[in-house]
């Protein structure tokens, strides 16, 4: 494989990941549009802490325990600040 291949295998992740982000926000806002209409808090600190516990369990890695959590504390965060503003 060259550098091209490499590169373009990285993007076509890239892209990938780009796709699931946006999908994930489109999830989100309809799933704060129920919550709403049914009275239920928005955001909920303990399913986010299990979403992570469930994701590094899953893991197979190379990404580290550690770095699962960073990567979905930042994807928590992006989808907050896309969804409400900040």
């Amino acid at each position: 494989m060259t550098v091209v291949d490499y590169r373009s295998r990285i993007s076509e992740a890239d892209r990938e990941l780009l796709a699931a982000m946006n999908k994930r926000i489109e999830l989100v806002r309809a799933l704060h549009a129920y919550k709403r209409t049914e009275g239920i808090p928005l955001i909920d600190p303990d399913r986010e802490q299990q979403l992570v516990v469930e994701l590094q369990a899953a893991n197979p890695g190379p990404l580290s325990a550690e770095g699962v959590a960073a990567l979905f504390r930042h994807v928590l965060d992006l989808t907050r600040k896309e969804i409400h503003g900040a």
